[in-house]
């Protein structure tokens, strides 16, 4: 299993996961022609792409569905609340290739398992997914996780025994409280069904690497109310006393390898080559 962070924050989000079996998107949040770009960045392409599974209907998660439905007819998997608050007019063209289903719903595309989970967020419906993947009585396990206003029972069973995750550490908690935003919008964030901060990621990541984590991305950081160097010390130091941890940090606009490790450099993806650059923090 090989997964990516395409596009990651406010801005727009999408997650690219390659098995044997499938290339599969999850959510799609900048526009059609930012998701190729993304895709062709890491030698891959709408054109190849098996399924979309969508989190949630916040513009930020599928802004480009309706335009990659039209000219790519993937099928799309959605909640049924988030599908009916995002579709408002009976002729979306997303609507020829949507499939809905409950808030827990499991998909398999040969030997590739797409679980849902529910998360707390203030949306219609808002979930996370995982990918699992078997060979020669193995199982590969990611988890993806972000838009989660606390750490909920579900999400603790759906990722515990996950090799690897894509975790939000949206906040810090003293730069939102100190930051530009509105009070309303400060509570918001704060609130059980708003964003994960840097310090319960924490918490959470050193949780799952009790139980066999070792590969962390962490993701959907704030413009605004997070930096990403404070992000990733945080969360390294809370993993300091365990072994072969990968933890590198989502880029807005710029693929990153879930398995790589950013301490002493950051991988990413450009012009379909694979650099590396020492980490300026």
């Amino acid at each position: 299993m090989t997964a990516y962070t395409l596009y990651s924050g406010s801005s727009g989000n999408c997650i690219y996961v390659k098995t044997a079996d499938a290339e599969i998107l999850f959510d799609a949040g900048v526009s059609a022609r930012a998701v190729e770009k993304g895709l062709n960045a890491i030698g891959s392409s709408l054109s190849r792409i098996h399924a979309i599974f969508v989190t949630h209907e916040h513009s930020d998660h599928i802004k480009g569905l309706e335009v990659i439905s039209k000219k790519y007819h993937i099928p799309t998997h959605m909640v049924g609340a988030s599908a009916r608050a995002c579709i408002r007019t009976p002729n979306a063209s997303l609507l020829n290739d949507l499939y809905l289903h409950p808030t827990v719903f499991s998909i398999k595309i040969g030997k590739t398992t797409i679980k849902s989970f529910p998360t707390p967020h203030d949306s219609a419906a808002s979930v996370g997914y995982t990918v699992e993947y078997e060979q020669d009585g193995k199982v590969q396990k990611l988890g993806l996780a972000t838009d989660i206003g606390h750490i909920t029972e579900e999400i603790t069973q759906a990722l515990i025994d996950a090799d690897s995750v894509i975790i939000e550490a949206n906040h810090d908690v003293n730069m939102l409280l100190s930051g530009p935003y509105p009070y309303h919008l400060k509570l918001r964030i704060l609130s059980d069904c708003g964003h994960l901060s840097n310090e319960t990621c924490a918490e959470f990541s050193k949780f799952l690497a009790t139980h066999g984590t070792k590969n962390f991305i962490l993701a959907h950081l704030s413009k605004e109310n997070n930096f990403a160097p404070i992000a990733e010390t945080t969360v390294r130091n809370a993993l300091s006393d365990f072994e072969n941890i990968n933890l590198a940090v989502a880029l807005p606009d710029t693929p990153v390898l879930v398995g790589c490790n950013q301490t002493s450099e950051m991988h990413y993806v450009t012009d379909q080559y694979t650099l590396c650059r020492k980490y300026q923090g």
